[in-house]
């Protein structure tokens, strides 16, 4: 049996990020055991399915590189699909029209509350052996409702929860089309998953009680069922669902926010699932190690400082060409083309021990590509001084004579001059990092001597002995 899984999500809103660790572990069993990952986009709450809400989702599984091994279904375009099926289960008995009109069903509900019973439709439209219906009432458009098994106990052997019981008795007969035809959400997502061939359907326990519905509309259709794996919820710090409260919940926030696709996946993969003390895999490792049996049952809780611990380690030790179209596009973000300097390459190996995202990665690395708008305004006062302006035109006149631009020459050049002033290094390599960072922090001096460049170096040492100059007259 090929593995086929699905990732379902309805365009009513942003992708959330339990959505993204559903679609994660519904890509990671597929391609662990060889099989295909689907994509189907449950678009028939025409009011609130939006375009922009279909193409966040695109956008935020092709970042994070969760791709669909075919093209996605859009349920809105199988509506004649579902209409056969419910014409053919009407033919076969499996499915009868109801004429209970809304006034009908809200006084039987208030009847079976007032006597303390549980709510449900009472069947009497159902068609049985012996029983006589009336005739249809004129003027009343009939809702469709399957005629779900009036006995016995279905058990679902769900691979995270284990064997879960539901009594048939306490099913009622589910619409599975409304009076204006249009197909309910549990017959959609059964014709859907009978029709794409799913094998294994993973998703969120708030699905739980969907799926006796399910399985029995399934198996009146004769088709298997496929397995069952219910993921807990993602809950807060404090213990509540996830929610915007909390913090980034769509997918998509989080490369606003500076993370790598990689290590999104790496937390979002140990959120419910592990693997010995293992902290950090590669995507390749993940779908080596991944099973739907160490699925952890009870509801994981989302820590917003481990995950970006996570994403430092991959800063620190990601192939910087991975890491460049990253950095790239949060530079653009800030107005700044990385076109206009040194390789992105050479500036992550500069900058990754100390950025934990690409977010500070970009703001601290802009001044590579464009002139500090000002000097910060503490720095400059405690590092653009009188006695540093003699020391940064005799540093630009060495630096200039330098037949080399290399960051061991650089280095020799700062230490040589701090040595023969008299001073400690310090003294010489903070003003020059104000000079051309704007700010007292960059990478290593030489390093970011030799990343800047010759003529770039030299122009704004001469404009921050000039700013020096012009705040002393």
């Amino acid at each position: 049996m090929t593995v086929v899984t699905r990732f379902a999500p309805s365009p009513t809103g942003f992708l959330h990020i339990g959505g993204v660790r559903t679609a994660l572990f519904s890509w990671l069993y597929a391609r662990r055991h060889g099989g295909r990952f689907l994509l189907r986009i449950e678009d028939t709450d025409r009011e609130r399915s939006t375009e922009a809400a279909v193409q966040a989702i695109f956008e935020g599984l092709e970042w994070l590189g969760l791709v669909a091994d075919a093209p996605p279904v859009f349920q809105t375009r199988r509506m004649a699909r579902y209409r056969e099926v419910i014409e053919r289960m009407l033919a076969e008995g499996t499915a009868y029209r109801c004429y209970c009109t809304k006034e009908e069903l809200d006084a039987l509900r208030a009847a079976q509350m007032a006597r303390k019973e549980k709510p449900r439709y009472d069947g009497r439209w159902r068609p049985e052996p012996g029983k006589t219906l009336p005739p249809p009432p004129p003027g009343v458009a009939p809702v469709v409702r399957f005629k779900n098994p009036a006995a016995g106990r279905l058990v679902v052997h769900d691979l995270i929860k284990g064997a879960i019981e539901f009594d048939n008795a306490e099913l009622d007969d589910l619409i599975i089309a409304r009076a204006d035809g249009t197909p309910t959400y549990n017959f959609c997502v059964v014709v859907d998953d009978m029709d794409m061939g799913i094998t294994h359907v993973i998703r969120g326990d708030d699905h739980v009680n969907n799926t006796p519905r399910q399985i029995n509309i399934l198996r009146a259709l004769g088709a298997q069922p496929p397995a069952y794996a219910h993921v807990p919820m993602i809950l807060g710090a404090d213990g509540v669902k996830l929610s915007k409260r909390h913090g980034a919940v769509s997918a998509i926030e989080y490369r606003a926010l500076g993370f790598m696709p990689e290590a999104l996946l790496n937390y979002l993969v140990r959120l419910g699932w592990s693997h010995g003390d293992e902290e950090i895999f590669s995507r390749e490792r993940m779908i080596e190690l991944f099973d739907l049996s160490e699925v952890h049952k009870s509801p994981a809780r989302f820590d917003m400082d481990k995950a970006v611990w996570v994403n430092h380690q991959y800063l620190k030790t990601a192939d910087p060409a991975i890491v460049a179209p990253e950095l790239d596009w949060h530079l653009r973000r800030i107005g700044v083309d990385p076109g206009q300097g040194p390789p992105l390459a050479a500036v992550i190996l500069a900058q990754r021990e100390r950025c934990k995202t690409l977010v500070e990665m970009a703001e601290k690395s802009a001044f590579f590509y464009v002139e500090p708008k000002a000097y910060h305004d503490k720095d400059a006062a405690k590092h653009l001084t009188a006695d540093a302006a003699p020391l940064l035109e005799a540093l630009s006149a060495r630096l200039a004579a330098l037949p080399q631009w290399t960051a061991p020459a650089l280095h020799e050049a700062v230490n040589a001059l701090a040595a023969e002033r008299g001073v400690g290094l310090n003294k010489v390599a903070q003003p020059v990092r104000v000079a051309l960072a704007g700010q007292a922090i960059s990478p290593p001096i030489d390093q970011t001597l030799a990343l800047l460049g010759r003529e770039r170096t030299l122009a704004r040492l001469a404009a921050a002995v000039k700013f020096v100059q012009n705040r002393q007259n």
